[in-house]
This record gives C-alpha cells, sequence and structure tokens, in this order.
C-alpha cells in the first residue's frame, strides 16, 4: 500500500534507509563497474541508471504524487513547472571517482518543496556514514550534529573549488587564483555534495563553483545551512532545472569568500 505521511520527520526517516540502501547497491560497483563518457569528463557507469532506477522505484511508491528529477533520468511524476514537492537525486554523485575507484562519491537525495529543500541526505559507502538535514531541525552524522567551522581568516581557511565543463577554464582558474592570493588553501575532490557535507562539519570554510546541477549540491545546501552555514540563492531563476552558480561557506567568512568568488 502506498504510503501517504507528509510528516517531514517521517519522510527523513524514510529516506536516510533509501539512501543506505541506495549506497550499498552503488558500493558492489565500486571500481568495477563499466563505464562510459557521457560528455567530456562526465563519466557514466552501468550502476548510476540502476541506483537512479531503485530510488526513483522506491520514492514512486511511497508518495506517488511527488515529481522527480534524477540526473540520469530525468523528470517523473509530472511537470517540475508548478510542482509542490520534488525529489532531485544523484545516484552517484562523484562518478568519475566512483569509476577509478577512488573513496570519494556519495548517494545524494533531497525533498525541495515550493522552490526550497526541506530534507537532504548523503550516504557515504566508503566510510558508511550518512549524513542527514531536515528545515529547522539541524544537521547531523549519525547522532552527531554537525557545525560549520569557527575559523575566521582566508589564511587558514581550506576552500574547495569545485570544476565545471560548463564554463571556461579560465574562469575557474581566475577564480581559484583570486581565492588563493587571498590566503587560503583551495582544493578540488571531484564530488560537490560532499564537498558541501566538508562545510557542513566544518572541515572545510567554503565551496565554490561556477556552476553545478541542483542534483549535486540541493541535500547539500541544506545541509550547511542547518549547520550554521550560509549559501547563496542557488534556487533562484531555473536553478532547480538548469543548475546555477554555488556558494557555500561558514559565516565568518561567507562574504570575504563572495567578494573573491564573485558567486555571493
Amino acid at each position: 500500500m502506498a504510503r501517504m505521511t507528509t510528516s517531514l520527520d517521517d519522510r527523513l526517516d524514510f529516506v536516510a534507509r533509501l539512501a543506505r540502501r541506495a549506497g550499498e547497491l552503488a558500493h558492489g560497483g565500486f571500481g568495477t563497474a563499466a563505464s562510459s563518457l557521457k560528455g567530456r569528463h562526465d563519466v557514466l557507469t552501468e550502476m548510476d541508471p540502476k541506483v537512479e532506477r531503485l530510488i526513483r522505484a522506491a520514492i514512486a511508491q511511497a508518495y506517488p504524487g511527488d515529481a522527480f528529477l534524477g540526473e540520469e533520468e530525468g523528470v517523473s511524476g509530472g511537470s517540475l513547472a508548478g510542482a509542490g514537492r520534488v525529489w532531485v537525486v544523484d545516484p552517484i554523485d562523484g562518478t568519475a571517482n566512483y569509476a577509478r575507484g577512488i573513496d570519494r562519491y556519495c548517494v545524494s537525495i533531497a525533498c525541495v518543496e515550493d522552490g526550497r529543500p526541506c530534507l537532504g541526505v548523503i550516504h557515504d559507502p566508503c566510510h558508511d556514514r550518512l549524513y542527514a538535514a531536515r528545515a529547522g531541525g539541524g544537521a547531523w552524522l549519525g547522532a552527531q550534529r554537525l557545525a560549520v567551522s569557527p575559523v575566521d581568516r582566508m589564511d587558514a581557511a581550506a576552500i574547495e573549488c569545485g570544476w565545471s565543463t560548463r564554463r571556461p577554464a579560465r574562469d575557474w582558474l581566475a577564480m581559484v587564483t583570486r581565492v588563493m592570493d587571498a590566503g587560503a588553501q583551495v582544493r578540488r575532490s571531484g564530488s560537490g555534495a560532499l564537498g558541501l557535507v566538508d562545510v557542513a562539519a566544518g572541515r572545510l570554510e567554503g565551496y565554490a563553483e561556477l556552476h553545478i546541477n541542483s542534483w549535486d549540491c540541493a541535500a547539500g545546501l541544506l545541509l550547511v545551512r542547518e549547520a550554521g552555514g550560509r549559501t547563496n540563492d542557488f534556487f533562484a531563476g531555473d536553478g532547480l532545472a538548469a543548475g546555477n552558480p554555488l556558494l557555500a561557506g561558514n559565516a565568518a567568512l561567507y562574504d570575504e569568500l563572495a567578494a573573491l568568488t564573485r558567486l555571493g
């Protein structure tokens, strides 16, 4: 029988269990799944659609009136335009890492209501870490409440600068140069979702990317905000369907990072 509850807590419990199931399925092909290229440095493995279909089917059964936006197979359950609730899913974020056997990938599931994430769950199968947040309920790693870093000096900060083929390399290099010239350490690890998790957990002071898709960041954005951080208005305009620039950071350095990256 279809599950019809609309309680945020019930939905969070449901999606946390689903993310673990999806992570277990994905991890069965870690470093071994056959892969191909969808585009320049855009890797697809045989597991990506399998994991997405598992998530899509479970959500369709539990919440049949909701829309679904997945990286691999797009929209189902109706149009995004005017949809009250949309599940936004990246079945394997960090696919290039996953395909190469690098332990930096995750499953990301968010629930967006009226244009804003209300639930976000990210499962890191390699380290068996489940990150979860709901609007107004904080951000958590298991029973541990997450909080952003208190670091307030850019010359003591670590910033992840995600790279996108949808923007010229020179623009990314210019952004990285400005951030490094301000004294920050710059990183790039190949998973936007886990980069945002690291901001929420206080391991990084910020994350910036010139363009990212909503399935890569919807869950992570909520985790950062619920951990006390700040983000730009990613869902402005057509951000849900077409993506946008992304900036997230701790409260102490957000304004300075916004000026350096020109993304605030």
